[in-house]
């Protein structure tokens, strides 16, 4: 399999969550199963049934993460320079609106849009790759043709 390109912040998350739920979430599910089991018929016990439900869920992002974390490729963005390459942090102008935004190019794995983590496989973060400061760039996303001015690249 590949590796997953990933940031130091985004893997320290993700291996952080993998151990919270192994060490406390799939204890704690565990107890209000066997408490669930104790009220009698399992067929008509709601709680049963929800505390297995969850623990499914437990188990298969456990799963999910242990396959994440295994095929990792933690990449630190501070050792690079120059032109735009994963782990930059972006400042973009829209060249309609004027309106500046700013992304860290990160894994799919953290991508959060809405906290400025950008997908390395989104268009927009395929078309930065390889730009320089004061480059145009023109994007084709589902939202319609899109030009940008790169205003600085950073990686810290």
């Amino acid at each position: 399999m590949d590796k997953i390109p990933m940031t130091r912040a985004g893997f320290t998350a993700l291996d952080e969550e993998l151990k919270l739920l192994k060490s406390v979430e799939r204890p704690a599910v565990i107890r209000a199963i066997a408490e669930a089991r104790e009220h009698g018929d399992l067929s008509e016990n709601a709680e049963y049934h929800a505390a297995r439900e969850k623990q499914s869920f437990i188990e298969g992002r456990i799963k999910e993460l242990e396959a994440l974390v295994s095929l990792a490729e933690v990449i630190d963005p501070t050792k690079f320079t120059g032109s735009v390459k994963f782990g930059a942090t972006v400042t973009l102008a829209d060249e309609d609106s004027g309106e500046e935004r700013t992304y860290q190019i990160v894994g799919e794995p953290e991508a959060d849009i809405e906290n400025g983590k950008l997908n390395i496989r989104s268009p927009l973060a395929r078309a930065l790759i390889g730009k320089d400061e004061g480059d145009s760039v023109e994007v084709r996303s589902p939202g319609g043709q899109r030009n940008y001015e790169v205003l600085s690249i950073r990686f810290i």
